[in-house]
């Protein structure tokens, strides 16, 4: 196992384990991977750095969940500490996710083209004629062919559980699919094509133009939890509330500031924090995720900790009580 990178993560201060990161280039996991220069999505930058690197964690010391989170972000090596210690295995994985800048300003926001973009770079299948994501460059395809890699390589994470019984896909009902703003849109957009576990959205889902959010949804409601700042552009410009609501997750709990109900959180869908970025609205989106915008308190300690937990452990059955639509909430933001 010479070829694989293997480090030693550190422990968090509320609690003590060690878990292995497993990076491996997707381009060497499968031969069928291509690049797409036309969308800035290549395998090496202009000076050589790879740019396919995948990452994978799991902590074989903790009690597994029998869960899959695949993120849908760059690696974030203080959120897979976390998930770990949780007993959920990891992966992020590098997938053809480059395609926002190409897209002409007509169709960016003719409610449907942001959507279509978003199911074929999850799913590598022809939804849209602005983009050609095959089968093997697809979100789904790579997170297949990456878990099946782990299966083999690092059997101490028992990987192979998270391998359908013909062998050809993903469990996706063992499947937490989650990520940041792009990420978590992207994430909500994938789960109303393929029911999974469950779904994570930390700053999103936004698309506010867009009505794929109403779609009828393979992945349930119950099954979707959003976390944002208040004064993030998404919820100021009400682009979480919008998306949330034509989600129905009201139909599970109010919205409910974490930073001043204790876990779990009156059993919502639906939270945010007011928690003090000073003022920075780009500080504010990234501080409901683990790392270096997130929020300390005195003792320098970060302070969202339960909620992290309770949005990728809570029970799915334990629902909030249905609240009715925000009518100061906007929805048609064509008006």
């Amino acid at each position: 196992m010479k070829h694989l990178i293997l480090t030693c993560c550190l422990g968090l201060a509320a609690s003590s384990f060690a878990a292995e990161t497993i990076s491996k280039r997707a381009s060497e996991i499968d031969p069928r991977a291509k690049e797409h220069p036309e969308i800035d999505f290549v395998f090496t930058d202009k000076k050589g750095k790879p740019q396919d690197m995948q990452n994978a964690s799991v902590d074989v010391n903790v009690k597994p969940q029998g869960k899959l989170v695949i993120w849908l972000m760059g690696h974030n090596a203080g959120l897979f500490e976390r998930l770990n210690s949780y007993g959920l295995h990891a992966i992020q994985v590098h997938y053809a996710n480059k395609w926002f800048g190409i897209i002409p300003a007509a169709r960016r926001d003719d409610g449907k083209t942001l959507g279509d973009i978003r199911l074929e770079a999850s799913i590598g299948e022809d939804r849209s004629d602005l983009v050609s994501i095959p089968q093997p460059d697809g979100m789904m395809e790579r997170s297949f062919q990456f878990v099946k890699w782990l299966s083999k390589e690092h059997p101490a994470g028992k990987w192979e559980q998270f391998i359908s019984e013909d062998g050809k896909g993903l469990r996706w009902d063992k499947v937490i699919v989650s990520g940041a703003s792009h990420g978590a849109t992207t994430s909500a957009r994938f789960a109303k094509h393929q029911k999974v576990d469950r779904v994570v959205c930390l700053c999103g889902p936004r698309d506010n133009y867009e009505s794929w959010q109403a779609l009828p949804s393979a992945t349930p409601g119950n099954r979707v939890f959003g976390f944002s700042h208040v004064l993030d552009g998404g919820w100021t410009g009400d682009h979480y509330c919008r998306s949330w609501e034509m989600m129905g997750l009201n139909q599970f709990g109010p919205i409910v500031n974490v930073d001043m109900v204790a876990p779990p959180f009156e059993n919502t869908r639906r939270l945010i924090t007011d928690a003090d970025v000073k003022g920075d609205a780009g500080r504010a989106h990234g501080s409901v995720t683990p790392g270096g915008s997130a929020v300390k308190d005195k003792d320098g300690k970060l302070i969202h900790e339960a909620v992290w937990k309770y949005l990728y452990t809570h029970p799915v059955d334990q629902t909030g009580s249905p609240t009715p639509a925000d009518p100061d909430c906007v929805k048609d933001q064509r008006k």
